[in-house]
This record gives C-alpha cells, sequence and structure tokens, in this order.
C-alpha cells in the first residue's frame, strides 16, 4: 500500500506569525467606526479602561481568543475574538487585582454563553488567588439571541459574587448602561462607582415604566449616577469622567487588603501619632445645640487630615470613611451633626451597618465618632420600619469582631447611643470629651416628662420648669456620670485625641475574638 507522502510542517516563524496576527485582530477589536462610536459617546474602550486602572505594562489577559459556539439569528456567521468582554490580571500600586471590562464594541457587550464563562474564570482565579476583582461595566445585558444561556450565565455570576462576598474585595465600576438582572451583580458587591451621563443602572428601563405606570422620565432621571449616589443608596461614589472615577478606584484599592486573611497595607507616616489636637475644641461648639462639620473633625485626627469618604451623598447625617491612623487603614463612622443634627434614621442606619460589616469581613479597625440626639421621629420612618432598619446597624456593631473604639464627642441619647457602639454592645474602649452628654433623653424633655406635675402645679411653670431641667442636668447628665459607673472607660481632653485613640488601637491590634459555633447570623432586612 502506498503511503500518501506526509504535508511539510509548518514553520514555527510562521506560526508565530498567525498569533500574531490573530492577536491584533483580537487587540482591536470590530473596526475603527465601532471605537469611534465609543468615544463620541465620551466613553473610552475596554482596554483603554484596563490601562489607566492597572500599573502599566501589567496586563496579563486570558482568553483573548475566546469565541462564542452559538448558532441562529445570524450568529453564527459573527463570531469575534474575546466575545464583548476583556479578562485577565494585573497590579495596582505592585498588588495583584483581577478584572473584567466589558467590550461595547461587540455586541452592545451583550452577555452571551463564552462571555459568560470568561468572567466565571476570572472570578475563580481571583477569589483562589485571593486578590481583589473589579468589574468594569458597560454591557446591554443577556444576548437575547442565546436566550437561556446568557441567562444562567448571570445566574454563575451572582452566585460567585455571594461566595466572594468577605473574602475578596469586589468592586462594580459602571461605564455605560446595566439593565434589568445584569444590576444585580454590582449590587452584591462592596463599592459600586458610577460616571455621570454615561452610566445609568435600573432593572425596568424608561420605556416599561412609561408603557407599565405612564411615568415620563429619561434614562439618567431614572437610573444615573447622581440618582443612585444620592437617592437609591446604590452607588457609593459619582463621578465626572472616567479618568477620575478609574483613580479613584486605584485610591480605594490602595486601602483596602487583597483578601480577608490579611491585613490592609501599612504606610510609613511622618504625621507624628502623638500630634495634638488643638484645633478640635474650635470645631466642636460646647453648646450642644449647636451645628458642625464632623468632617472637619475626622480630617484633624487621621493621618495628614487625608480620609475616603464612602457614599457622602446619601443618608449624609451619617458619615462612613477610611483613613490612616499612624500608617494603618481605620474605619470611621461619626454622626454628622450638620445634617439632620446628626439623627439616625433608616437611611443612615443601613448605610453605616453596610460599612461595619464591610470594615469586619476585612479586619478593618472602627472608631465611632458619637453626637447623637435620638433616632428621627415621624410616621414615615415608622411606618417604613425604622425599628427593622435601625436594628441592621445594632447587628452589625454586635457581630463586628475587629478593634472597636467608640468616642462621645458631645450628646449620646437613648436608643441612638446604645446603638452607635456603645460600651454596653461591645465597644473595646469606650471614651468620651469632657463635653459629653449621655443619657435617655435631653434634659429639657426629660424634665418635661419626670416632673410634669410639679410643673403644672406651681405658681410660675417656666420657673419650675427651669429649676428642674437644671436639677436633671445636675443629677444625671454631668459628664463623669457614665464614668463613675463604668459605662466609660475615659473622659479624655479633645487635644489628646488623636494620640490617646492610636495608641488605643495599637493595643487592640492583637485582639482575638472566640464566636459562638453557627452556620451564620439571622440580620434583620
Amino acid at each position: 500500500m502506498t503511503m500518501a507522502p506526509e504535508a511539510p510542517p509548518i514553520p514555527v516563524l510562521d506560526r508565530a506569525a498567525e498569533l500574531a496576527e490573530i492577536k491584533a485582530q483580537a487587540f482591536a477589536g470590530p473596526d475603527e467606526r465601532a471605537t469611534e462610536r465609543q468615544h463620541a459617546k465620551g466613553k473610552l474602550t475596554a482596554r483603554e479602561r484596563i490601562d489607566l486602572l492597572l500599573d502599566p505594562g501589567s496586563f496579563q489577559e486570558i482568553e483573548a481568543l475566546r469565541r462564542h459556539r452559538a448558532t441562529g439569528f445570524g450568529l453564527e456567521d459573527k463570531r469575534p475574538y474575546s466575545d464583548g468582554v476583556i479578562t485577565g490580571w494585573g497590579t495596582v500600586d505592585g498588588r495583584n487585582v483581577f478584572v473584567y471590562a466589558h467590550d461595547f464594541r461587540i455586541f452592545g457587550g451583550a452577555l452571551g454563553e463564552a462571555h459568560a464563562e470568561k468572567i466565571h474564570k476570572v472570578m475563580d482565579l481571583a477569589e483562589a488567588a485571593g486578590a481583589p476583582l473589579v468589574s468594569l461595566n458597560d454591557g446591554a445585558g443577556a444576548r437575547i439571541q442565546e436566550g437561556v444561556s446568557a441567562l444562567a450565565g448571570y445566574g454563575g455570576i451572582f452566585q460567585r459574587n455571594t461566595r466572594a462576598s468577605g473574602v475578596i474585595p469586589q468592586i462594580s465600576v459602571m461605564l455605560g448602561p446595566c439593565a434589568g438582572g445584569a444590576a444585580y451583580s454590582p449590587a452584591l458587591t462592596d463599592f459600586v462607582f458610577m460616571v455621570r451621563e454615561t452610566s445609568q443602572m435600573f432593572i425596568t428601563g424608561p420605556d416599561v415604566v412609561r408603557a407599565v405606570t405612564g411615568e415620563e422620565i429619561s434614562q439618567n432621571g431614572l437610573g444615573g449616577a447622581d440618582v443612585h449616589a444620592s437617592v437609591s443608596g446604590v452607588a457609593a461614589f459619582a463621578y465626572d469622567d472616567e479618568e477620575s472615577c478609574l483613580e479613584d478606584v486605584r485610591h480605594l484599592l490602595s486601602l483596602l487588603p487583597s483578601n480577608n486573611r490579611e491585613s490592609a497595607p501599612r504606610e510609613e507616616c511622618d504625621d507624628p501619632a502623638d500630634r495634638t489636637n488643638d484645633a478640635l475644641e474650635e470645631i466642636v461648639p460646647a453648646n450642644p445645640q449647636q451645628a458642625y462639620d464632623i468632617r472637619k473633625v475626622i480630617e484633624e485626627t487621621v493621618d495628614h487630615g487625608e480620609y475616603f469618604e464612602v457614599q457622602p451623598a446619601w443618608a449624609q447625617n451619617i458619615v462612613c470613611a477610611l483613613a490612616r491612623m499612624d500608617g494603618h487603614v481605620v474605619g470611621f463612622v461619626a454622626n454628622q451633626p450638620a445634617a439632620l443634627a446628626g439623627v439616625l434614621d433608616i437611611h443612615a442606619s443601613e448605610k453605616a451597618a453596610r460599612f461595619v460589616q464591610f470594615c469586619d469581613a476585612f479586619s478593618i479597625p472602627l472608631v465611632t465618632l458619637v453626637d447623637v440626639p435620638g433616632f428621627l421621629p415621624g410616621v414615615d420612618q415608622e411606618h417604613n420600619g425604622i425599628i427593622r432598619h435601625g436594628a441592621k446597624l445594632l447587628f452589625a456593631y454586635c457581630n463586628a469582631t475587629v478593634p472597636r473604639i467608640s468616642l462621645v464627642l458631645r450628646k449620646a441619647y437613648g436608643g441612638a447611643y446604645i446603638v452607635m457602639d456603645s460600651r454596653s454592645i461591645g465597644a473595646d474602649l469606650a471614651l468620651a470629651w469632657p463635653t459629653n452628654e449621655i443619657a435617655v433623653m435631653g434634659a429639657e424633655g426629660a424634665a418635661n416628662v419626670i416632673f410634669r406635675r410639679e410643673i403644672a402645679a406651681a405658681d410660675d411653670p417656666e420657673a419650675m420648669r427651669a429649676q428642674k431641667i437644671k436639677e436633671y442636668t445636675t443629677e444625671l447628665m454631668h459628664p463623669y456620670y457614665a464614668a463613675e459607673r463604668g459605662l466609660v472607660d475615659d473622659v479624655i481632653n479633645p487635644q489628646e485625641t488623636r494620640a490617646v485613640l492610636i495608641r488605643s488601637l495599637s493595643m487592640l491590634r492583637s485582639k482575638y475574638a472566640d464566636l459562638p459555633s453557627r452556620k451564620h447570623g439571622n440580620p434583620p432586612v
């Protein structure tokens, strides 16, 4: 039998050239016009975004040559490399970070089976490697032509978001549309960044809203960056452009540990740990009824006055921020007297609870600055579940095992005092300034309740009321009442705030908490 001659092997150089040509096609994307259309919308391409996020030259792409296998509706004739999503890893400040970025130029960034499998792969790698995951979202939802296979792809993403929660930091950056079920993945992550005008998130779009309810609203009015940053609370940050947005993503990553087994990176600090805080006595008025900006207290206390506030536009009556003290990352939760007098309400409780849970999951110590007159009264608050939502913050603090220090600056009244990480719910150290007033309620309200009969029967009710207010204040609201009963560990001079906090945090750095065996708690929702 005569054997056919073997085909000559293709030279290695030809194979290398072929590979270079294929990769060039994959990196270039569909065509120049698609790139021009993306830029005309004020948006960068997926690879341009990755270049801004990661350290120069550090990106290692995976599955760049992946293509879908779907047929029907003309898909078999359109099989671009990457399938509309760029996946891989690189570094931010030298530390590994995993990333996936939708390429809107390909299928509008819509998710199909191969597209989803690429995302699943990079999510699994991030969890296995113990490194943060950043998603750069710019997609049109599920790829309709692939039907249920596309929907199943989202299920795999949601399951992995949930499994990685509290294990690695997850950050979603919204750089385009995100509609329908796709919006639930960002909602499951730790932080959501959005860019004004070009990014939107909603479950049902304006057309559906119009058809069902008759309401007329634009995409930005329904789910734009400012809506989610200030009204819904879905977005933690909103920016005018992609460059500043991605710069702050890098900054946030510099404050976070890579995973829940590591500590946040420490920076060398030349701001003296024992620096006095003389300005605090001027920043915080002695009069408990006078407003001030709690952010100035944080600024005066932390290293070089630098802090990174989370959700600054939502629930402004409470401030949540990451900062460094003596180079170590610390989470701050603080009542904001400049907004609603610093009361706790539904949104403030939710905002602070989620921040406390995040810090606890990633071993970031908590400092709570207390100046709270109570919970916000009102029918609306009660009917919308202030009991249930306020309990979220209580549960978060009680469940937290990281070092916890509370500092009462001025007033701390009623149940809100307890909820704001009081000694009774497990704060490791409870401190107070000499201007503190810790009580069930303010002196005037308390006197009106306790002495209402005496006041009503007096010849001069106003004089009697003033006398009883003074009496209650002298007996129960002097700054050392709580300290005498062991509910405050120390009353400190405001000038010593930074030094005392740093010494206390240093002492607590080796804190160990032995928790009861359980699958998980059942927090209020």
